[in-house]
C-alpha cells in the first residue's frame, strides 16, 4: 500500500515510518524540512512543504492509497486556543475533502486519549465514555476533540475513517524531545518532587504498531484506545522506574495538590502578561488525576499488545545516547 505520512519527524511519526517500512508499505513523507527525520535506514519519498497548504497535501498524496495523520500541536506553552486550531482542526477539513478528491481508501487520525473520559482502576475508561475534567475545556485535548468530531462525521458520511487515541508515549527518535522531557526531568537528580497524579503510559513502538495494523483491520467510524491498560502510573511511580532501569539511587517526594495549584496561579498571571510557560492552573490539574483506560478493543481489533513501560524508558534512553 503506498501511504502519504503527516507528522514524520515527531516521536510517533518516526515510529510509524519506520513500521510502515518494516510492513512493505510505500512512504510519502511531507515534512517542512527533510533534516528532521532522524531515520537512515530504508527509502521513502520526502515532500518539502507545509501540511496546511492544500495544493501540496494534494500533490503528495497523488497514488496513495491511505493517509496517516501523526501530525498535530502539543505544546502547552502557547497562550490562545487559536494556536492549537491549524494543525488540529483545520488539518481535518483538508484531510476529508483530500478522501473525496482522490478517492482515498483510508485515513488513520491519531488524536488524544484525553478525548475519552478516564475510569478507575476498578472501572477504567474505554472508547464510550465522553471527555471530562481536567482535560475537557483546556485548548490542546478540546481541539484535539474537535478534530476527531470532523474526521468521524466524515465516516458516517462514507469515507473510512480511523482515529487512534494514544496515552502518554514514551520511547525512541524523540528528537525534540516531546514527552521524554517528563524523563529527562528527573534524570539523575538525586531529589525530585513529583504530583500526586498518573498517566496512561505507553511504548511508542506499540502505538506505532497499532497504528499500521488499523489501515487494514480498522473499523470505520471507531476509536481506539492506545494506551497500556497495566501502566498507569503515578509520576512518582515512573521516576523510580527510571531510576531503577537507568541505574541510580533517587528520593521522590510527592508535593501536595494544594501547593501545586498555588504554582499554577503564578503561571496563569504570567501567561495574562504574555509570558509562555507550561506552567498553568489547567496544566496543573492534569498532573493530579491518575489516568485508567481499558485498550480491550484495540486488543480485540486491532491484535494490539502492550510493552513493559521500563522497555520504553531504555529505548528513549538508549536513542539518546546513539545521537551524542
Amino acid at each position: 500500500m503506498k501511504v502519504l505520512l503527516l507528522g514524520a519527524t515527531g516521536l510517533l511519526g518516526h515510529n510509524v515510518l519506520r513500521r510502515l517500512l518494516a510492513e512493505g508499505h510505500q512512504v510519502v513523507a511531507l515534512v517542512r524540512s527533510p533534516e528532521g527525520i532522524r531515520l537512515r535506514e530504508g527509502s521513502w519519498e520526502t515532500v518539502v512543504g507545509s501540511i496546511l497548504d492544500y495544493d501540496i497535501l494534494r500533490q503528495s498524496a497523488q497514488g496513495c492509497q491511505a493517509v496517516v495523520n501523526c501530525a498535530g500541536t502539543t505544546d502547552m506553552t502557547l497562550l490562545r486556543r487559536e494556536d492549537f486550531l491549524p494543525a488540529n482542526v483545520e488539518l481535518c477539513r483538508l484531510l476529508v475533502r483530500l478522501l473525496d478528491e482522490l478517492e482515498i481508501s483510508v485515513l488513520v487520525h491519531t488524536s488524544t486519549v484525553n478525548t475519552i473520559g478516564f475510569g478507575t482502576a476498578a472501572c477504567p475508561g474505554d472508547e464510550s465514555m465522553p471527555m471530562c475534567p481536567p482535560f475537557e475545556g483546556t485548548f490542546y485535548a478540546d481541539s484535539k476533540r474537535e478534530g476527531e468530531r470532523i474526521v468521524l462525521s466524515a465516516a458516517k458520511e462514507g469515507r473510512h475513517v480511523v482515529v487512534v487515541n494514544p496515552g502518554f508515549m514514551l520511547g525512541a527518535w524523540d528528537a525534540k524531545p516531546s514527552s521524554g522531557r517528563m524523563l529527562l526531568a528527573a534524570y539523575r537528580k538525586p531529589l525530585m518532587f513529583a504530583p500526586k497524579g498518573g498517566k496512561a503510559f505507553v511504548h511508542v513502538d506499540d502505538v506505532a504498531r497499532m497504528e499500521v495494523a488499523a489501515l487494514t483491520r480498522g473499523t470505520n467510524g471507531t476509536r481506539y484506545i492506545a494506551a497500556n491498560s497495566h501502566a498507569c502510573l503515578r509520576i512518582k511511580e515512573l521516576y523510580r522506574m527510571q531510576a531503577a532501569v537507568c541505574g541510580y539511587k533517587q528520593c521522590v517526594v510527592e508535593v501536595p495538590d494544594w501547593l501545586l495549584l498555588a504554582v499554577g496561579g503564578v503561571g496563569d498571571m504570567l501567561r495574562r502578561m504574555g509570558v509562555r510557560t507550561q506552567v498553568s492552573t489547567a496544566n496543573i490539574r492534569q498532573l493530579l488525576v491518575r489516568e485508567h483506560y481499558s485498550s480491550a478493543l484495540a486488543e480485540k481489533e486491532l491484535g494490539a499488545y502492550f510493552s513493559p513501560v521500563e522497555e520504553a524508558i531504555a529505548a528513549f534512553h538508549e536513542w539518546r545516547q546513539q545521537q551524542q
